[in-house]
């Protein structure tokens, strides 16, 4: 793999890895962790949401002008 960081990035990683007192892997180690882990209860959510969106309608809505 090869990852290129702009400058900020690179700088906000540095400021970071001395206050903080962590190495550069810890913290992008992290970082990524915390970023899959909130994108994953994003998909989460919205798996939730299209689950609904597809039953939206209630009992009678549902089955109107159904004969039986």
């Amino acid at each position: 793999m090869k990852f290129e960081l702009s400058k900020g990035v690179v700088d906000d990683l540095e400021t970071f890895c001395d206050l903080l007192k962590k190495d550069h892997n810890t913290i992008l180690n992290e970082a990524l962790k915390q970023y899959f882990e909130n994108e994953q209860k994003k998909l989460l959510e919205k798996n939730i949401n299209d689950e609904n969106a597809m039953t939206n309608l209630d009992f009678d809505e549902f089955w109107d002008g159904v004969e039986l």
